[in-house]
């Protein structure tokens, strides 16, 4: 995707020497700092319309994950436990002590586990098109898909992926977007591909949702059946006092398709915590 506009970026070694890709955006002058975390396949660019709307508020940290973007590409098996912990990692590198952290899809069961691990550290979350459980066919299921991986590649998986990322309407009017998410998608290793779909087959984070006790913001599209509208209103019962907006029309990438509304509700949150 498109290059942010980094204030600094580079790589920090997480505690077992993997290398962890990051940028870091916007005001360096602001106390708030803000952590994103990308989707299945993305990277932290995916981030860049959001990031583009709250550079002016916050110090945003964005991640490539372990085994995506620039990010080491280390041998499986990968755990939701381990993803927070190099963010946990990053976050202390930095100073960071009072975050907003936010994630889509595989980024959001990797907020949800930060904020549950380390409440003291969390100013807020944000759980966009994401789930703490894929369902009890989440390892059979998610397996199939890193199979597939392994023995194909990655490309006879794209036509799957562009129907589930973006609504009909948003793929015939915003092809570019579609072509760099294909690009991202595609220069993505296999095998790392493949173990993060088995991690996120494993992850069970339902036990996490009552130790969330932040302001918290579960945003969903309407037309997600990635990550469903049922899974968005299984995270906001079971956290406190979140907040839970369905976006009409939208599929699974919402930081892509509705920029605003995400980039809206978390600065709904940042005066929250004001």
């Amino acid at each position: 995707m498109d290059t942010l506009h980094d204030v600094k970026s580079g790589h920090i070694r997480v505690r077992d020497g993997t290398r962890i890709s990051y940028g870091l955006h916007g005001n360096v002058d602001s106390d708030i700092r803000m952590v994103l975390l990308h989707s299945l396949g993305m990277d932290r660019h995916f981030w860049q319309p959001v990031v583009e709307r709250l550079s002016a508020q916050a110090l945003v940290l964005t991640v490539d994950c372990r085994g995506h973007g620039e990010s080491d590409k280390t041998e499986g098996p990968f755990t939701v436990e381990l993803f927070a912990r190099d963010v946990f990692d990053l976050v202390s590198a930095f100073r960071f002590d009072d975050v907003l952290v936010a994630g889509a899809s595989m980024g959001g069961c990797v907020a949800l586990q930060f904020a549950g691990t380390w409440p003291r550290l969390t100013r807020a979350a944000g759980l966009i098109d994401t789930t703490a459980w894929y369902g009890e066919a989440a390892p059979k299921n998610w397996d199939e898909r890193a199979t597939k991986a392994e023995h194909g590649g990655l490309t006879p998986l794209v036509e799957f992926q562009i129907t589930r990322w973006f609504s009909d309407a948003f793929r015939a009017t915003h092809p570019e977007i579609v072509q760099r998410c294909v690009d991202t998608f595609l220069r993505n290793d296999a095998q790392a591909f493949a173990s993060t779909c088995r991690m996120l087959g494993a992850f069970d984070g339902r036990a996490l949702l009552s130790k969330v006790r932040v302001p918290c913001s579960v945003i969903v599209g309407e037309e997600d059946y990635a990550a469903p509208v049922a899974m968005a209103q299984a995270l906001h019962d079971g956290i406190a006092g979140s907040s839970l907006t369905v976006i009409p029309n939208a599929r699974h990438l919402t930081p892509l398709e509705t920029p605003d509304v995400v980039a809206g509700e978390l600065a709904r949150l940042l005066a929250l915590t004001c």
